[in-house]
């Protein structure tokens, strides 16, 4: 059996040693995984369909750990399996898509308005329309651009000057705003689903000061104990979004919970340094169960 993982070539060595991790738990089930830098597979679009440009044979499948949507789409027009498909990593990555396809299906969510569209050199030169975003709100307001990582691009409003700096700054990026649940300031949880089923999770607390609980902001985490409810929720947004694995971020809701994001690729080191648990282990084996069916491939 054997796979590719595609890597971004140019995130650095957080990512080429999340690849390395994949690889080390493929090797164990006895499934070859060969990295591969999105650079390597460079692909020619034609009237005749997609091909590489290496020539080389398709894998029996490919671990897609990069956002590339297009790559993505190519390579499942080649016939290969991806794990995560492109439509699941495309309604991840843009938060737009992720709260319009879970709040169809009745998830629940922070109210959520969506900045109008604006273009590159025009900005905003009438941005009355916050007013009445703030109003329906309330401050303080979580700002989000619609495509980010490790909450590095969401930002806090505390009131109407601070709104207006943030999204002319952020111009022409596509923003959302999202009323602050206030219950879970600094604090959520992280829940990493593989094969429709909640594997590992963890409860995460932001460093002080700030509203975000991320670690790779400074924030910390212990092993945590979903409740029924959050395990149904996060293992119904996999499904409803069709990831094979991914991590679902769960706020406290003063109602139960809330979700806040969905992640395909969501990052494995941190989790494992905090539960001990490799989720690797089991998307390997998950991969290994959908292409081939193998009963045995169960992680304990």
């Amino acid at each position: 059996m054997r796979g590719w993982i595609i890597y971004n070539a140019f995130l650095g060595t957080k990512f080429t040693q999340q690849a390395q991790q994949l690889i080390a738990a493929a090797e164990k089930l006895g499934v070859t995984l060969e990295p591969k830098a999105s650079t390597e597979v460079l692909y020619l679009a034609s009237s005749e369909g997609f091909q590489l440009l290496s020539g080389e044979a398709l894998p029996d499948f490919v671990l897609f750990w990069d956002k590339d949507i297009r790559l993505a789409q190519a390579l499942e027009g080649m016939g290969v399996r991806l794990f995560n498909t492109s439509r699941a990593i495309e309604l991840c990555d843009d938060k737009s898509l992720t709260h319009f396809a879970l709040q169809k299906a009745g998830i629940p969510m922070p109210d959520t308005i969506f900045v109008p569209k604006t273009y590159e050199g025009i900005g905003y030169g009438n941005a009355a329309f916050l007013e009445n975003a703030a109003a329906a709100l309330s401050f303080p307001i979580v700002v989000k651009e619609w495509f980010g990582s490790f909450g590095q691009q969401v930002y806090l409003a505390n009131n109407l000057e601070e709104l207006y700096e943030i999204v002319a700054r952020t111009a022409p990026k596509p923003l959302l705003l999202q009323k602050m649940v206030k219950s879970s300031v600094g604090r959520d949880v992280r829940l990493n689903v593989v094969g429709g089923q909640v594997v590992v999770s963890m409860y995460r607390t932001a460093k002080s000061g700030d509203f975000r609980s991320n670690i790779t902001n400074g924030g910390s985490a212990v092993t945590y104990t979903p409740t029924r409810e959050e395990t149904k929720l996060a293992e119904e947004c996999c499904r409803i979004l069709g990831l094979d694995f991914g991590g679902v971020d769960i706020l406290f809701g003063e109602r139960g919970p809330v979700v806040c994001e969905v992640n395909s690729n969501a990052h494995m080191k941190n989790i494992r340094d905090v539960t001990g648990i490799d989720v690797a282990e089991y998307i390997a084996a998950h991969i290994v169960r959908e292409i081939y069916g193998e009963r045995g491939c169960v992680i304990r």
